[in-house]
């Protein structure tokens, strides 16, 4: 039985360097829990010149990730480098060598996740991915294992810190999204590009593998109804303010007899509600069981630290299957077929914001719409606009289907009355 464990290490930017860190620091811990040493003696670079400080023991450096993959004396491979398609090779060849993989990589798991298990499976390796979803909050670990005897109805949060950071100082301070957005990339919140995360790209993905493994369904990407933040207005944080809520981008999964829902979307969440107080960088996950019924689950969504503490978990996990003779088992293929509920049974509450001109008999007019569509209001708000001619409404919906609101939408975009929609977003909670 192996007495030391060797990783290589694909990536050593500020999460490959924080894997090291934990690792030695937390070395004497590490060896009592799993009977053996764990070190990194190997690590893919792109600069190979650059000067780094890094604990314990020189690890050798190389550009030529063959090294790593194909060295006989690594027993497990770390994934720290991004990217889809060539990762997606780069670690196939790594488990046709039969190494173990534990991965950071959300775009891959949810875009090819199936054909990495595949070849785990038929290799006996592990493939372990608790760091692709949340940073360090256990969630994957926790529905795979913790919640394993439970039947998962719904999972939702705030899966992306970006967008959560964003959100709450345009809440807290009144700014503007664009300016919010440069603050976020100068203190390294927001990626130089933030598409994936503002468009909603990033919590839809992660959303995709926490389906997966909560309904044991083989859900995709494109199953996802996304809208992100971009240009998010402050006038409907004032306004869901003044109605009694806060705007948060949640991701939404839900599930019954009818089929999986699976959302990404700006969402108004009643104040009283526990996700509605998690704020800047954090993340948060709300996981609904039959018979646990509601568990929060709240942390740190990304950065070095959080990060690198679930890739170490996963790896701690590796090495225990390695010492056990138990690799390879802990995939298991999802049990149920994929199926979608259809539109006119999945319901949820609406807002809408829209400009409409100033004249008697609007108000009727725009409710009649509805009306004709089985839509009721719960809450009608008319403001002054900046024009004299039109005045702003802000509503909100009882529970309807999404393919009667599509329709009345449709109507109420083409009434000569509006002069525009500006906002449409979901309502969860409160009462119907």
């Amino acid at each position: 039985m192996k007495d030391t464990i060797k990783v290589g290490l694909l990536g050593l930017g500020t999460v490959g360097t924080g894997v090291i860190e934990i690792l030695h620091t937390n070395k004497e811990s590490i060896k009592h829990k799993t009977g053996c040493e764990v070190k990194v003696t190997r690590a893919l670079v792109h600069d190979i010149h650059k000067t780094r400080d890094l604990p314990g023991e020189a690890v050798q450096l190389t550009t030529d990730y063959e090294d790593i993959t194909k060295d006989p004396e690594i027993d497990v491979i770390v994934e720290v480098m991004g990217g889809v398609e060539h990762t997606l090779n780069v670690l196939l060849e790594a488990i046709e060598n039969k190494k173990h993989i534990v991965s950071a990589n959300k775009d891959l798991v949810a875009e090819h996740g199936e054909i990495l298990f595949d070849a785990a499976v038929r290799n006996g390796t592990d493939l372990y991915y608790e760091a692709s979803v949340a940073g360090g909050i256990p969630i994957i670990r926790s529905i795979v294992d913790g919640l394993s005897s439970d039947n998962i109805r719904k999972m939702m949060g705030i899966v992306n810190g970006t967008t959560n950071y964003i959100l709450t100082k345009m809440s807290q301070d009144g700014s503007d999204f664009d300016d919010v957005l440069k603050e976020a990339q100068e203190l390294g919140f927001a990626e130089a590009d933030p598409t994936a995360d503002v468009d909603g790209l990033d919590a839809a993905r992660k959303m995709t593998i926490l389906s997966i493994l909560g309904f044991s369904m083989p859900t995709r990407l494109s199953d996802v109804k996304l809208k992100g933040i971009r240009g998010m207005s402050t006038s409907d944080i004032t306004y869901a303010d003044k109605l009694g809520y806060t705007i948060k981008l949640i991701g939404i999964a839900e599930h019954d007899e009818k089929g999986i829902t699976l959302s990404v979307e700006p969402s108004l969440l009643p104040k009283v509600h526990p996700l509605s107080s998690v704020n800047d960088e954090y993340n948060a996950v709300y996981v609904y069981g039959d018979a646990v019924g509601e568990t929060m689950f709240y942390g740190p969504g990304a950065g070095k630290g959080p990060t690198a503490t679930a890739i170490v978990s996963d790896l701690i996990a590796v090495v225990k299957n390695i010492r056990l003779g138990t690799n390879g088992n802990n995939y298991v293929h999802p049990q149920h077929d994929r199926l979608l509920k259809p539109k006119a049974k999945t319901y949820s509450k609406k807002y809408i914001r829209l400009h409409v001109l100033d004249q008697p008999g609007i108000l009727l007019e725009i409710t009649r719409i509805f009306a004709d569509k089985d839509i009721s209001f719960d809450q009608i708000i008319q403001q002054p606009s900046d024009s004299r001619e039109e005045r702003e409404l802000m509503m909100i919906t009882h529970s309807v289907n999404e393919e009667a609101f599509e329709k009345a939408m449709e109507a109420l975009e083409q009434a000569a009355s509006v002069r525009s929609v500006d906002s449409v977003f979901r309502v969860e909670g409160g009462d119907d």
